[in-house]
């Protein structure tokens, strides 16, 4: 199987149910299979707090998991128009990957969840591509050819699926934003599945 690693952090569940349905579509791909995985948070007193384990949901991710993907869909809730620093302390800590150019050439694509509509979803979207450019991956976003994208009036940018969550961070995934994460998880392993067999 061709695994894709559907990588996140969230505070409140919408991202993680963002993940899931990402992982849905990667899932109804042939050969391809998603791997769940998250970061836990970070301190204030910068030691670590989190147990090694999570008590539920996915486990934490390694470099290991980023080694043997195939494809990473990353995702973050937005902070001030940028991605959560538990995901950004994760990837700080890439430098041996980056070094060994082992993420060099595997496709990508990044999805994020705001609390209002113009919270910020596309510019988080955009800084969480850039430590993904550095490692050399491939980007991918969501074509207009996907239906969704023109009817919602929910999440949804050409930059990759976002949702709305609202000010309590409680409203649940409209079911555009449902289309456009599965459709970025077939999108991915597509593309995914394309590369190995080139």
């Amino acid at each position: 199987m061709t695994e894709i690693l559907v990588l996140y952090y969230s505070r409140h569940g919408a991202t993680a149910e963002m993940a899931r349905q990402i992982a849905r579509g990667i899932d109804q791909v042939g050969a391809a299979a998603a791997r769940l995985r998250t970061v836990p948070p970070v301190s204030a007193d910068h030691e670590a707090s989190a147990p090694p384990v999570p008590a539920a949901g996915a486990p934490y991710a390694t470099a290991t998991d980023l080694r043997e993907c195939a494809g990473l869909a990353l995702g973050s809730p937005t902070r001030f128009g940028n991605m959560a620093a538990p995901l950004k302390y994760f990837l700080d800590g890439t430098s041996a990957l980056w070094l060994a150019g082992a993420l060099a050439g595997k496709p990508a694509a990044v999805f994020t969840s705001t609390a209002s509509l113009h919270g910020g979803q596309e510019s988080t979207l955009l800084s969480m591509m850039l430590p993904l450019m550095h490692h050399g991956m491939l980007l991918l976003g969501l074509p207009y050819s996907e239906s969704a994208l023109s009817q919602t009036t929910t999440g949804g940018t050409p930059y990759g699926p976002s949702h709305l969550a609202g000010a309590r961070s409680d409203a649940p995934l409209s079911e555009d934003e449902r289309v456009l994460c599965r459709a970025l998880g077939q999108r991915l392993a597509d593309v995914a599945l394309r590369l190995r067999t080139s």
